[in-house]
């Protein structure tokens, strides 16, 4: 069985993703000893030997619904949002005299990967609502990766999963060199899935009784509060904003 927590694992969370886990783990009774970290993600999500991991809402509208079946979405420590959901924040350099997010329409935009929610479809689609769209994109494979792009001025202004910035305000001092200029509307927030053939209410009690039960500081480290179940036709009508040129 393969169980894994990639989409918020760095050095400085890895050890309350491990006690998050374990407690997962001992409320089901069964499960790997320890989280999966490497194998090749999209081998790991679409394995039918897939107990837990998490996805973005992205992948799993666009290659994983029907592949997949949905276990929950994590409530998030996000301020003024519902639960269930996040949002991106648009980061520039706080030196940059740019002070609206459409001033960047041109401008080199850093983005984790196509198939991310937080990092291209959320900010396209913000852009699009408001008769824009960013035009130069560069992809940095992560959003860590983005946020120092941005920084030491190799790109403009990226489009960040709130709670990864969050984590990175903490830990990554580069991050004092940037500032928020907006956020997007919230979606679905990443959720957790399971092989197809799984039940996921089977794992849906342990998921939320081991994150409920983490110490208050695991759950500060990984901004999670708890969990609750978004249909999965919410992650399905969102758009699918065009991909970025080669």
């Amino acid at each position: 069985m393969i169980a894994s927590l990639p989409m918020y694992d760095r050095p400085e969370t890895a050890a309350a993703n491990d006690r998050l886990w374990q407690g997962v783990r001992a409320r089901l009774g069964y499960g790997p000893n320890a989280l999966s970290r490497d194998g090749d993600l999209w081998d790991d999500w679409l394995s039918p030997d897939l107990l837990l991991s998490q996805t973005c809402g992205y992948p799993y509208r666009a290659r994983l619904h029907g592949k997949v079946t949905l276990v929950g979405s994590p409530v998030l420590a996000l301020p003024d949002c519902p639960a269930g959901y996040y949002y991106s924040v648009f980061v520039a350099r706080a030196e940059d005299p740019r002070a609206a997010v459409q001033d960047y329409a041109t401008a080199r935009f850093a983005y984790n990967e196509a198939l991310s929610q937080s990092g291209w479809a959320a900010p396209q689609t913000w852009a699009a609502a408001r008769g824009f769209a960013f035009s130069n994109p560069i992809q940095s494979g992560a959003h860590r990766a983005s946020a120092r792009a941005v920084a030491e001025g190799r790109a403009d202004i990226a489009a960040l999963d709130a709670l990864s910035w969050s984590i990175m305000r903490q830990h990554d001092a580069f991050t004092d060199d940037l500032c928020v200029l907006a956020r997007t509307e919230p979606t679905p927030a990443l959720p957790y899935i399971t092989a197809l053939q799984r039940d996921p209410a089977a794992l849906r009690c342990p998921l939320h009784d081991a994150i409920v039960g983490l110490a208050v500081e695991d759950r500060a480290t990984l901004g999670l509060v708890g969990l609750t179940m978004i249909p999965a036709q919410d992650y399905l009508a969102l758009p699918n904003p065009a991909p970025p040129s080669p």
